[in-house]
């Protein structure tokens, strides 16, 4: 079953956030764009480098009007725990969710209940609370934050020219297509 067109559930979640303990919850969400970049834990090892390219991409994300949160079932004191014991965790610029009940996970069918863990997932939430786009890969594959932004930069387009499709491999500034009947058959 598609998350396509699913509003994201209501949740209030502990985070850890430039050296503070604060809450994220729906009303922050609220009104932009943003990412829910499920990994499967702290302390691992393909995370930490999807984590790192995601602080290396923020400011355009940024530039985008997206917020990135990052999502484990781990505490947010295990967060700080890896911030301060990673010189690449160290440079995370974003709310790091605490879900250690997995509720965030099952809501967007992430959860490995056997482990306790949530799979690698990311998802594209519009300011209206509404998943507009997401993937899920094997444990074992990372995954590309510019390849993300394109996708969130495609969903805001769609979005803004609902009249108008992006196609494969479209970026800001490329041409698009307009679906209609002189197209049938010509691409």
């Amino acid at each position: 079953m598609s998350l396509i067109g699913k509003k994201v559930g209501s949740f209030k979640k502990n985070a850890y956030f430039n050296d503070e303990f604060i809450e994220v919850a729906n009303k922050d969400i609220a009104g932009k764009w943003s990412i829910f970049f499920f990994y499967p834990a702290d302390f691992t090892f393909v995370c930490p480098t999807e984590l790192q390219d995601l602080a290396n991409h923020k400011s355009a994300f940024e530039d985008a009007g997206c917020e990135i949160y990052s999502v484990s079932c781990d505490t947010e004191f295990v967060h700080k725990a890896w911030h301060d014991s990673s010189e690449i965790i160290s440079k995370i610029n974003f709310p790091m969710i605490a879900d250690p009940t997995g509720s965030l996970a099952r809501d967007f069918e992430v959860m490995i209940e056997e482990d306790g863990i949530a799979e690698r997932g990311v998802f594209i939430v519009d300011p209206n609370g509404v998943i507009q786009g997401y993937e899920v890969v094997a444990s074992g594959v990372g995954r590309n934050a510019a390849e993300i932004l394109r996708k969130v930069q495609a969903c805001q387009f769609v979005a803004e020219h609902g009249d108008e499709v992006c196609p494969a491999a479209w970026a800001p500034g490329k041409e698009t297509l307009k679906p209609g009947i002189d197209l049938v058959g010509k691409l």
